[in-house]
């Protein structure tokens, strides 16, 4: 099949290459601009343009898809089908309007939960059991368009963004191919069970220990890889990486440390209490609890800054 693919992280550069594996004709690729990275904020491709242009694709990156060039050149791709995953820009009516078989989104959840920019984080956040793919038929809503198919999958005690990510990424490659392969019969959404996953504002990852320590460990998993769950610490910023809910100890104020040691640091939170695992100070490396001990002293009774702290 004859196919524009629109996208632009590692989540949608899968589906892309499955897309290829499976010897579909990419006629073109939409991916956005080069953006800064790294730490020297040099411009970096996306994924998908990095294995675009490994491919031999033609590729195109409008910062804003009113681009004049935008409809003219997906017009002389003549697509069957414009195949959309992570791409991060709005589609106008007159794209959607242009394939025949019109444009198909690849989304990482089982909508119509969790519309919107950041399903995998707000899946952690919430403590769902399982998440999933949705293959949908784009309309001039968020996220609102008929569901063409659907898997679910499991989360796991102990997945992070990133693990899940991976997992979804994979699940997502398989069912683009599959979609286009079968006949499928659009369903409607619910609209009534609809939630909406915001896009990830700054502060979302503070750590405030006086939420359940539970909620706290969905936190550092959630934003794991990035930006990782943040608090402070003798007034110097700190990243949590790891971490495991426990029982409440003993009654002391949140934030407050009650035990560092090789196992790990034990953190009183409003209920509960969180075991630290792994955790990196400002401007170091990443740590396992017992070598971030073994460099820097943690009196009993010391605290971690709360959410405003």
């Amino acid at each position: 099949m004859k196919i524009v693919f629109a996208g632009t992280p590692a989540f949608a550069a899968a589906s892309l290459d499955a897309l290829l594996q499976a010897g579909h004709e990419i006629a073109l690729v939409l991916t956005q601009p080069d953006r800064p990275a790294g730490r020297g904020l040099k411009s970096q491709p996306s994924a998908v343009n990095r294995l675009a242009r490994a491919r031999g694709l033609a590729v195109l990156q409008p910062a804003a898809l009113v681009d004049a060039a935008v409809v003219p050149a997906i017009t002389a791709a003549s697509p069957q089908v414009l195949v959309v995953a992570a791409y991060g820009l709005i589609l106008p009516p007159a794209l959607l309007r242009l394939p025949p078989r019109g444009c198909v989104n690849v989304h990482a959840s089982l909508l119509p939960r969790w519309r919107g920019a950041a399903p995998i984080q707000r899946a952690l956040l919430a403590g769902d059991s399982q998440t999933g793919i949705s293959i949908m038929q784009m309309d001039e809503g968020l996220d609102t368009g008929a569901i063409l198919l659907q898997e679910p999958l499991t989360i796991a005690e102990d997945d992070t963004a990133g693990t899940l990510h991976d997992k979804l990424a994979a699940l997502g490659a398989r069912l683009i191919v599959r979609a286009l392969e079968i006949p499928l019969v659009p369903r409607r959404q619910d609209a009534s069970s609809a939630t909406y996953a915001t896009r990830i504002a700054k502060g979302d990852a503070d750590v405030d220990w006086g939420r359940p320590a539970q909620e706290i460990e969905r936190l550092v998993r959630a934003f794991n890889p990035a930006p990782g769950a943040q608090t402070r610490l003798d007034g110097a910023g700190l990243k949590i990486w790891r971490a495991r809910a426990g029982p409440a100890i003993a009654a002391v104020p949140p934030g407050t440390i009650h035990a560092a040691d090789a196992d790990g640091i034990v953190v009183a939170c409003g209920t509960g209490t969180l075991r630290i695992l792994e955790l990196q100070r400002a401007g170091g490396r990443r740590l396992p609890a017992q070598a971030f001990l073994a460099g820097f002293r943690l009196a009993r009774g010391a605290s971690f800054g709360t959410k405003h702290g």
